[in-house]
């Protein structure tokens, strides 16, 4: 059996470059990987362009999220195709259930206002969080600088997101994997726990990291998903 294919899918207020130094673990150890630009429009249309990129891979496939990315991840895993799940301090909403439900039940961690929104000239909204707080809240394990460009570099979110209800749960079927650090702001580690016990997941706790922890920690996460990897291949020869 051909190994599974790993399909990284980012976040809101991000883009796929957040997985580089991820991708470079990975790639080294002859991996095959995508990351595709997540379109952060809601769940709909997000996971309808994930599902056409499984649907044009050659073989199975190991989907991973971060943050927003992991509620996407959580339909788009229904395929077939899709051996596996890893979330990278990601959310996992059970079928019915928003990002928003979540959060409302383990708000974040992060204090006072942090979301910019922006209305375009067709009425929709979008938003983005404040550069001047994001690199503390988002990423305070990473270098100054690196920091600071993600900061300005955002890809904003559709205001409705995070409002979207889930329309099906792929870890109900499917293994699933979960690194998060106990630094995390934006999205509460008691939130991870709870998810993560409910979906059954394998759990990597990583101490301090931040929700960034793919950029702080490449190292760590890029094992996890080595594992899913292996665990995924291996289950499909037995």
């Amino acid at each position: 059996m051909t190994s599974p294919t790993i399909v990284l899918v980012h976040g809101a207020f991000a883009d796929a470059s957040t997985w580089r130094h991820v991708y470079d673990h990975l790639a080294r150890d002859g991996h095959t990987v995508l990351a595709p630009p997540n379109p952060l429009r809601g769940i709909p249309n997000d996971v309808s362009y994930v599902e056409s990129l499984i649907d044009q891979v050659d073989g199975p496939v190991v989907l991973v999220g971060h943050s927003y990315g992991g509620a996407v991840i959580t339909v788009a895993g229904s395929s077939d195709k899709v051996a596996g799940l890893v979330y990278v301090a990601g959310v996992v909403p059970d079928e019915g259930e928003s990002v928003n439900d979540l959060q409302g039940r383990f708000p974040s961690l992060a204090m006072g206002p942090l979301v910019q929104p922006l209305e375009l000239a067709d009425g929709s909204v979008e938003i983005s969080i404040d550069p001047a707080r994001f690199p503390d809240v988002f990423g305070a394990d990473l270098p100054a600088d690196e920091a600071a460009f993600r900061a300005i570099s955002q890809r904003p979110v559709a205001a409705t997101a995070f409002d979207d209800p889930a329309t099906a749960a792929a870890w109900r079927a499917k293994p699933s994997w979960a690194v998060f650090g106990t630094g995390d702001q934006p999205v509460a580690p008691e939130l991870h726990r709870f998810s993560y016990d409910r979906a059954g997941s394998k759990v990597t706790e990583v101490d301090g990291a931040s929700h960034l922890v793919m950029l702080s920690q490449p190292e760590i996460v890029a094992g996890v998903i080595r594992e899913a990897v292996i665990a995924s291949t291996a289950s499909a020869l037995a």
